[in-house]
């Protein structure tokens, strides 16, 4: 049984946390509907961007560069769902959520299937790079144009599997209130946690399968 998660005593961010959610002005959820979050941002960073402070003092300038920092930085984090996951969570429980190293068992199957086609990937692209023939490297098109097909389809199935966490995220978030009895937030934290941990598995095997296609496209 997984040990029960301790509430934060105060709503408020943790000391020498920025509230990303209150920097842009959102709602702190699990879910932000991507398009008005960017307009927010567009909103609050147009005003404070140096290009529009040419006549201001050195020290307004400073300023303006270190909000529209950190505005830029909040909004990275909040428009990914994993870092913003994390972020709520350490928002919500006064410190950040564990890591988790060891791959889920369901997970498993697919982290086995992400490291096969990479790692044979790798063994071709390190084939066609040590191969100088122009009659060999011709040869070697069609063969990478199989990889193409094979790295593509793991990579919409991955994307598949994305849009599965981003539907339970918005169905969890249809959920999150603040009459939330302590037993009912700590499922909800729980279950936050497990999937920004799910998100980022799927962030990082997406990034490998499209750093694939990327070095098969050259």
């Amino acid at each position: 049984m997984r040990p029960p998660v301790a509430l934060a005593a105060r709503a408020s961010a943790p000391e020498n946390v920025t509230d990303c959610f209150e920097l842009l002005e959102q709602p702190r959820r699990p879910w932000l509907d991507p398009e008005p979050l960017k307009h927010k941002f567009i909103e609050l960073s147009t005003a404070m961007h140096p290009d529009r402070l040419h006549q201001a003092t050195d020290n307004e300038k400073r300023a303006a560069q270190q909000g529209y920092t950190e505005l830029n930085a909040a909004y990275n984090r909040l428009r990914e769902p994993r870092e913003r996951l994390v972020h709520l969570l350490e928002l919500e429980l006064g410190k950040k959520p564990r890591r988790v190293q060891q791959i889920p068992a369901e997970l498993m199957d697919r982290f086995m299937e992400v490291s096969r086609l990479c790692r044979e990937a790798d063994g071709f692209l390190a084939e066609k790079a040590a191969t100088t023939s122009p009659l060999l490297l011709a040869q070697m098109f069609e063969r990478g144009q199989e990889w193409v097909d094979k790295l593509g389809s793991l990579g919409k199935q991955l994307e598949a599997w994305r849009e599965e966490l981003v539907a339970q995220l918005k169905s969890l978030d249809a959920q999150w209130n603040t009459d939330q009895t302590p037993s009912t937030k700590q499922t909800a934290l729980l279950r936050l946690e497990e999937l920004s941990q799910l998100f980022g598995y799927a962030a990082r095997w997406r990034a490998q399968v499209q750093e694939r296609l990327v070095r098969l496209s050259f």
